[in-house]
């Protein structure tokens, strides 16, 4: 494979496959409050969060991690500044304790934080303001969670170069240059000790998430129940599902995302680790296939962006579906036809904001994709024209 080509492809995965605690948008908010109060120095007086429509969506209805159970833009603002570590990135949140939860309630009735919808920016767009006395500090994120663009304290510029660039610089890869071909490519020639550490962390950290006792709407237990012997199918469905309800209400676990996602890096992932364990598949071929899965996704959200009104975990189904074709020895065919036959049928799914709901859609979206998967199998795939 060409050089350039497979250190694009490495630096991708690198990039995308980080950890995350809780839904990735008011982590984000999170991130970018507690980095404005470091920003600032004292405990403010004030704080002001302004954000595009796709973050207020994506917040509204999912719970913050270690909030004892709050939801909103201002309970993950309040929550980053007195508990959150800056250092920790998407997982800001972790250090928070039984004090900090109480501090940000008390804060909160005193009206501490305000919010506001902010139009005519990127669909990923956040900034925080914070007061103290005469002395302030401002955070922007844009387009991606951890992509500061503006950092002013007292009013002046303080960004480092190494902020700026941390979303954008020279290792993040160019998601251009993917193909379906290149990508199976990739998966048969990396070099296994380039890619255990990432991928071994996302078995790790998405499977012990999906273990926990149920939370939310249960969808995976509901799944499940009463079905004495669940196909393969049934049960990565159902883990997958059973990852993201946790996430969405609370539980206290990182997870490995996908293009910016943790409901994305659950659904890429997990079908694939089960298939792999349903299937007794060696742990190499399932690293490989973690390796189709993911970059798949990617492939597929270069297109739409990190937030839209497309629901994300369509194309993150889809890429586990097309791992699962790799594992499994399913030529290139069947996974570019596994690819159509998802899309053409549930990709008008809409993202009406983070919640327990989107357990289910995760269930749904991998049905699918394992249907566009049989299809293929058969030699059926949807024609132009087809498909939304």
């Amino acid at each position: 494979m060409d050089q350039k080509l497979y250190t694009n492809h490495l630096e991708i995965l690198k990039d995308e496959l980080i950890m995350a605690l809780g839904c990735t948008e008011p982590i984000a908010i999170a991130y970018a409050a507690a980095k404005a109060r470091k920003l600032l120095g004292q405990m403010p007086e004030k704080c002001v969060v302004s954000c595009s429509g796709n973050i207020v969506k994506n917040v509204m209805g999912v719970t913050v991690p270690n909030s004892g159970g709050l939801k909103g833009i201002d309970v993950a603002a309040v929550l980053g500044i007195v508990g959150g570590d800056p250092d920790m990135d998407l997982a800001v949140l972790e250090s928070v304790t039984k004090e900090d939860q109480e501090k940000t309630k008390e804060l909160l009735n005193q009206k501490f934080c305000t919010c506001k919808l902010i139009e005519g920016v990127a669909t990923l767009y956040i900034v925080v303001e914070l007061r103290a006395g005469e002395h302030t500090a401002l955070v922007e994120i844009q387009k991606t969670h951890k992509n500061i663009t503006r950092m002013e304290k007292d009013g002046m510029s303080v960004l480092k170069k190494t902020e700026a660039d941390e979303e954008n610089g020279h290792k993040a890869g160019d998601k251009q240059l993917l193909t379906v071909k290149n990508i199976l490519e990739f998966a048969d020639k990396v070099k296994i000790e380039d890619v255990e550490e990432i991928l071994n962390r996302q078995i790790e950290c998405n499977m012990a998430i999906c273990r926990e006792d149920p939370y939310g709407a249960e969808v995976g237990r509901i799944l499940i129940d009463g079905n004495e012997k669940p196909t393969v199918g049934l049960k990565a469905r159902a883990f997958a599902a059973a990852g993201s309800d946790a996430r969405m209400n609370g539980c206290p676990m990182p997870v490995v995302i996908n293009s910016g996602s943790g409901n994305q890096g659950i659904t890429v992932s997990v079908p694939v680790i089960v298939y792999a364990k349903e299937k007794n598949i060696e742990k190499e071929k399932l690293l490989r296939g973690l390796v189709v899965s993911n970059l798949i996704a990617v492939h597929q959200k270069k297109y739409i962006g990190s937030l839209s009104a497309y629901c994300g975990v369509v194309s993150a189904a889809c890429g586990a579906a097309c791992g699962i074709c790799y594992m499994l020895g399913y030529p290139y065919e069947v996974v570019c036809e596994t690819i159509t036959n998802t899309i053409a049928t549930v990709g008008g799914m809409v993202c009406d904001g983070a919640k327990s709901s989107c357990a289910a859609k995760i269930s749904t979206a991998l049905q699918t994709a394992l249907l566009g998967m049989k299809m293929g199998l058969h030699d059926r795939a949807f024609q132009p024209g087809e498909g939304l």
